[in-house]
């Protein structure tokens, strides 16, 4: 549908009030879902955008831009904040973004889905952002994922790696070092407490722990699958106390550690006397469980730098940073849960 102009007006593009009458709605309405206000139905909204899209307008915050020479936002995009990684990643990117001056206009998508990622990065394309952050965009790919084509952007994924420059922890690291730290005590293997199927880290720690294994000549047991949850890690250590020939496992995460911990203690075994316990994250709780938890630390205050001064390169410099790739490393932090097996 052709909106027509109104006459007697010369000028280069189409105008908010076009955008208006194209979409069926005022042009406060117009402006709200420019501005990333929330207090606008999503249909609504989603007319609004459509109606962008189709006359190609861009908000109007050339005044702004000329005076600051930013927007002095930063959009962010993420899936899952309940979740360590994701929650910890946004607050030192937010830590970080607020040193160099910026704000941080937040999206959290519903699924991590390549159209519900790619809906959200185009609703925040049409808002006053200069740059972008994609948090573990999980299922959507460099190839499937539909990102402005100038717009500066960064990804906590190394998956986009060689497309978009990417930050993340060096999770393969981590996860071979508590391994190897368990057999290095004299356990024969280490059972492992995986995340879901649906994570990128999960799945790369579980290769990890499978790789480290094989390497040293040991049997690689069952594989269990929680969802990072301390309930899932308490009704899978249900499950492995059952198991006499379980003396370590290593768990992908602290909160499901913590569960397995509380299996083992309300079914008489001791840790680590009896069965050793590493986790992963290092969680604040992670030194104050009892005993205290062997983990793998990541550094999501360094992560988060990381992902800013790339984007600001980005936005300042007006370069492009392709292949550029950050993998932060990982610290083993070892408390009270491990120990040499017990004699039997």
């Amino acid at each position: 549908m052709a909106v027509p102009l109104r006459p007697g007006r010369l000028r280069q593009g189409p105008s908010i009030g076009d955008v208006a009458r194209l979409a069926g709605v005022s042009q406060q309405t117009v402006s709200r879902v420019s501005t990333g206000a929330t207090n606008v139905r999503p249909a609504t909204r989603d007319r609004v955008l459509e109606a962008m899209d189709q006359l190609g307008y861009s908000p109007n915050h050339a005044a702004r831009a000329l005076r600051s020479g930013s927007f002095g936002a930063i959009g962010l995009i993420a899936h899952r904040l309940d979740r360590t990684g994701e929650s910890r990643t946004l607050e030192a990117v937010a830590a970080a973004a607020r040193q160099e001056g910026y704000s941080i206009t937040l999206v959290d998508v519903r699924t991590p889905t390549s159209s519900d990622v790619s809906d959200a990065v185009r609703r925040l394309s049409h808002q006053a952002i200069d740059g972008l952050v994609v948090i573990r965009a999980e299922d959507s790919s460099p190839a499937t994922l539909a990102l402005p084509p100038r717009l500066p952007v960064v990804a906590s994924d190394s998956r986009f790696m060689g497309v978009h420059p990417a930050v993340g922890t060096d999770q393969t690291q981590g996860a071979s070092a508590a391994v190897q730290h368990l057999l290095d005590l004299g356990h024969t293997t280490v059972h492992h407490v995986a995340g879901p199927l649906d994570s990128t880290p999960a799945r790369v720690r579980l290769e990890a722990w499978r790789t480290r294994l094989r390497a040293a000549g040991r049997p690689v047991p069952p594989v269990l699958h929680g969802d990072w949850s301390s309930a899932s890690g308490l009704r899978l250590g249900v499950d492995l106390v059952k198991d006499p020939d379980v003396t370590a496992v290593f768990c992908a995460n602290d909160e499901m550690a913590a569960g397995v911990i509380r299996a083992l203690h309300e079914a008489g075994a001791r840790v680590p006397e009896d069965v050793s316990v590493v986790g992963f994250d290092d969680i604040p709780l992670s030194e104050y469980l009892w005993p205290p938890l062997t983990t793998v630390r990541q550094d999501f205050t360094t992560i988060g730098e990381n992902l800013v001064d790339l984007l600001m390169q980005q936005i300042r410099e007006h370069t492009v940073l392709t292949g550029h790739h950050v993998l932060v490393p990982t610290d083993l932090v070892v408390r009270a849960s491990t120990a040499p097996p017990r004699t039997r």
